[in-house]
């Protein structure tokens, strides 16, 4: 299982801790906001996202569960 980083852009203030924090995963536009890469997260990459969301001073930003998806086999 993996997870994924997700944004809740109306609680964003754009203080960019967690680009920062996590520069593999997060870029800020022209204004701050950070821009989400909406590939799963696992590893040690994990790690260091867990550490972004623990650090925003706005709680906008959280991890979210994966499922893997199972490829179903076709005849």
């Amino acid at each position: 299982m993996s997870s994924r980083l997700v944004l809740d852009p109306i609680m964003c203030d754009a203080h960019g801790l967690c680009a920062a924090l996590l520069p593999e995963r997060i870029a800020l536009d022209e204004w701050g906001y950070p821009m989400i890469d909406d590939e799963p997260v696992s590893g040690q990459v994990l790690v260091h996202a867990r550490r972004a969301v623990s650090s925003c001073p706005t709680l906008a930003l959280a991890l979210e569960r994966v499922e893997r998806q199972h490829v179903s086999e076709q005849p």
